[in-house]
């Protein structure tokens, strides 16, 4: 970690790199770069920054797109994909000004930074400390086609099920969602996932462990240790750099798409979290499952806003093919302990006073991570300031199966959207608490809606294969 430039001119002449690679990252929590010679990193690019245009990133209007992207110097690592050493970071935008430039409210670390500021400014805590669970599927090869002509997609995997009966196979394939935790030679990923953890580390990334994960065609998780809001906000994109191109130079392809194969378990991001306050962890007490009663306003505040927040925690029409029933995936807004089927999770392993938290199972990485987490937080925020406690509602805790209730018994309860319009209704009407202090600037809400709104009308418009063995002969 550098403090300043003359110790990062040092380590660019002793390790002789070449290049210096930007990462910024645009509306959707896409990572974008630019590099230059090595030799040309000076103090001014960390002062006065690099221009571009915010427009080709979803941001600003053309007519008032001119931005600057100052660097980060203590988030640089060498990347190990570029053939050429070279040094990447990570930074922040701000919006170009006669005088002195101004952090653009939009950016994504900027909204998760004021986000964090906020919560410090109500005393509730010091620091937002989350913790990813990154499910992600590896095939052989994946080729899409959207034209008049064709539309269509395949999927090839060594070790899925229906690859039995290949010429090729060698016998060795995993059943029916019968993936997790399977040992070689089903699992044909192993190595694979030794070398995107060694990577991960490489981009300052903590592994907790890795292992096969339920769907049987390559699905696989990673999960990271706990640590700061923003820290992992940068892990999660990095992490994401590190699983597509582990994957491609071995010869495989990732994906984090939340259900890219019909009737296997989907691919979620839950979202571990807990806040602390002059070191202790405000979630721990002598309540529900070991919680304190901040703890249980928090998990009120997620639940009251839970609807709207999966415009930003589930923001792709593809979400919601993974939020069904009977595939370890959340339909249910409610709270529990140890139960999977339930929106809000309480691990019953996390029993130390420092690590004592609950998961959102809801979210998926199609998620611009620092909109969501920074959504997450505010949404906790106020149900701790205004006391939403979840015993007041038909909230939980389910102690139970959710899947297998009745009909009528699954009526009497709050379920997640079913769709992404419908998500983005809920977001419509439900963002109030999202605009305290500015956080999330209303321009920024209403170009979300328009991004999101675009897409479901793009994926509405075209016809579906399914569609054609419904209707052909009709």
């Amino acid at each position: 970690m550098f403090n300043n430039i003359k110790e990062v001119q040092k380590f660019i002449k002793e390790k002789n790199i070449a290049f210096v690679d930007f990462k910024m990252i645009d509306l959707k929590g896409r990572w974008k770069h630019l590099s230059i010679p090595a030799s040309r990193l000076t103090e001014s690019t960390l002062t006065e920054g690099i221009g571009f245009d915010g427009s080709n990133y979803g941001y600003a209007d053309v007519k008032n797109s001119d931005m600057v992207f100052v660097p980060d110097i203590k988030s640089a690592v060498i990347d190990p994909f570029i053939e050429e050493k070279t040094l990447t970071m990570l930074g922040d935008v701000y919006v170009i000004r006669e005088k002195d430039n101004i952090p653009f409210g939009h950016y994504p670390r900027n909204v998760a930074k004021a986000a964090l500021n906020y919560m410090k400014e109500t005393g509730i805590g010091d620091q937002m400390i989350i913790g990813p669970e990154y499910e992600f599927h590896v095939f052989d090869t994946a080729s899409y086609k959207v034209s008049p002509d064709e539309i269509s997609s395949r999927l090839t995997s060594s070790e899925s099920y229906w690859s039995s009966n290949d010429e090729l196979s060698d016998g060795f394939h995993n059943r029916y969602n019968g993936g997790y935790h399977c040992d070689m030679p089903n699992d044909l990923t192993y190595n694979l996932r030794n070398e995107i953890c060694r990577n991960l580390e490489l981009f300052g990334v903590n592994v907790k462990y890795h292992h096969h994960e339920v769907g049987g065609s390559g699905q696989l998780e990673i999960e990271v240790e706990l640590d700061d809001m923003l820290k992992l906000a940068d892990d999660t994109l990095a992490a994401k750099y590190v699983i597509r191109n582990t994957a491609v130079i071995n010869g495989f392809t990732a994906t984090l798409m939340p259900k890219p194969i019909y009737g296997e378990a989907g691919n979620g991001m839950h979202i571990h979290m807990l806040i602390k306050k002059d070191g202790n962890n405000i979630f721990y007490g002598n309540k529900y499952a070991g919680l304190s009663q901040d703890a249980l306003y928090f998990i009120g505040g997620l639940l009251k806003h839970v609807r709207a927040l999966c415009a930003f925690t589930n923001p792709s029409t593809n979400s919601y093919k993974r939020l069904l029933p009977g595939f370890e995936a959340p339909v249910t807004v409610g709270y529990a302990m140890a139960n999977r089927s339930s929106v809000i999770r309480i691990p019953s392993y996390a029993k130390n006073k420092d690590k004592k938290r609950f998961e959102l199972r809801s979210p998926d990485a199609t998620c611009n991570p620092y909109f969501a987490c920074s959504a997450i937080l505010m949404a906790g925020i106020d149900g701790i300031v205004n006391r939403i406690d979840p015993a007041d509602y038909n909230w939980g805790p389910f102690d139970f199966n959710l899947y297998e209730l009745t009909p009528e018994e699954k009526a009497k309860l709050d379920h997640l959207p079913t769709s992404l319009p419908e998500a983005i209704e809920e977001l419509k009407k439900d963002h109030d608490f999202l605009t305290v202090n500015n956080v999330f600037p209303e321009e920024l809400i209403d170009a979300w809606i328009r991004m999101l709104e675009k897409d479901a009308g793009y994926i509405n418009n075209i016809p579906h294969p399914a569609e054609f063995e419904l209707y052909y002969d009709l």
